[in-house]
């Protein structure tokens, strides 16, 4: 994102805090509030793209038709310190007493290095002004493996723990049965799946307008870095030549975060086989969409697939069959999308799930109309902030 953006959505206050950014952006013009104000507080953002911020933009543009005013506040940490940014945030908050405060909560949102021990005093400042506390977890299960990994694991526990009890309402964008520490969930708890943070209103129903040149594709949305994103490569590589060897020309178009930083092994490894390779990096969310709607499959390998999967909500949300595999989160109403599932440790699987999808049509056309469908009932917009409404509208 250019600073240009960042200057035009969000408007500098004292003391590290940013806010003031309407939703739906109108870009550079302000808007009046039109509805019943409810703030939703991120901390530091992510690059290069930051989807926790277009989470909160798209559910702002839904909630206008609930009567409500999302603005999005930046809690900035990071360039001022805890102690002044704290000063600063309950200031700040006096003027949300008995509003709605939806806090977003990722662990690198709240520390540089995934221990977020500050995050709890910043619900703590919230309750202190009178605020009404949402949680949104954004992160569900602790993450790390190592001897540091351990204790990174021990702390966000414990401070999802402490969230949790803080809040006067808690967001799971999984259901909470598969929320491995929840044990005594306390009655304030909502599932919440995401949605795709994607403009398809009118473009993923024109997909089958859209000429291919016959040639059937394949989207990639999105590589995870280091170790992860080199097992990821391996197994799109492996699959696709395997699909292109059977079923001939295929073209593979990979898009969005780590994209581009793929390119030259995905090149090399694709040299020789009939795959026509398009590597488009980000994207702004028009061009994600356009791509996907030339596509006739997407491969989700960056992980189980979940309600809290983003880049795998984005093809459901295009109308997509998606490829992918289950894991302990994978869970309705996930399940209910055009869905074809391979197992990893089974070698050469993803390959003959991928052939299967494209050689038959009918079994293509049919995961593809379970997408639609799954996305009209549950990861819509529309029925994402009507869920939040919900708990929104409820008296103290």
């Amino acid at each position: 994102m250019s600073q240009e953006m960042v200057a035009s959505r969000f408007l500098r206050l004292g003391h590290g805090l940013a806010g003031d950014a309407k939703l739906p952006p109108s870009r550079n013009e302000p808007c009046e509030m039109s509805g019943q104000p409810v703030i939703a507080l991120l901390g530091r953002p992510d690059v290069p793209t930051d989807a926790v911020e277009e989470y909160c933009r798209y559910l702002g543009e839904a909630l206008l038709a609930e009567d409500f005013e999302l603005t999005i506040e930046r809690v900035d940490w990071n360039a001022t310190g805890w102690d002044r940014t704290l000063n600063a945030l309950r200031r700040r908050a006096e003027g949300w007493h008995g509003g709605w405060v939806l806090v977003q909560y990722t662990a690198l949102a709240w520390s540089a290095h995934g221990f977020p021990l500050h995050f709890p005093r910043i619900l703590k400042s919230l309750k202190v002004a009178g605020a009404r506390v949402g949680v949104v977890f954004h992160d569900i299960e602790p993450y790390g493996t190592r001897m540091v990994g351990g204790l990174r694991r021990r702390v966000q526990l414990h401070v999802m723990l402490k969230s949790l009890l803080l809040s006067d309402v808690a967001v799971f964008t999984v259901p909470m049965e598969r929320v491995s520490w929840i044990k005594h969930e306390p009655g304030k708890g909502w599932f919440i799946p995401v949605g795709a943070n994607l403009p398809t209103s009118s473009e993923a129903n024109s997909r089958k307008d859209i000429s291919t040149g016959g040639k059937l594709s394949v989207a990639v949305f999105g590589i995870t870095g280091g170790k992860s994103g080199r097992w990821e490569i391996e197994n799109i590589v492996e699959a696709v030549r395997f699909a292109a060897s059977r079923f001939g020309n295929l073209r593979l178009i990979v898009l969005g975060r780590n994209a581009q930083s793929a390119e030259a092994e995905l090149t090399n490894r694709l040299r020789d086989s009939p795959v026509e390779l398009h590597v488009l990096g980000v994207l702004p969310g028009e061009d994600v969409v356009r791509s996907l709607s030339v596509s006739d499959v997407l491969l989700f390998v960056r992980g189980p697939i979940s309600t809290r999967r983003g880049s795998a909500i984005a093809g459901i949300a295009c109308g997509l069959p998606v490829i992918a595999f289950e894991g302990p989160e994978t869970a309705a109403p996930i399940t209910e999308a055009g869905l074809a599932f391979f197992s990893p440790q089974r070698k050469g699987d993803l390959g003959d799930v991928l052939l299967r999808v494209l050689e038959d049509e009918h079994y293509r056309t049919s995961l593809a109309q379970r997408s639609f469908a799954a996305q009209r009932q549950y990861f819509s917009w529309r029925v994402i902030a009507a869920r939040y409404a919900e708990f929104l509208r409820r008296q103290p």
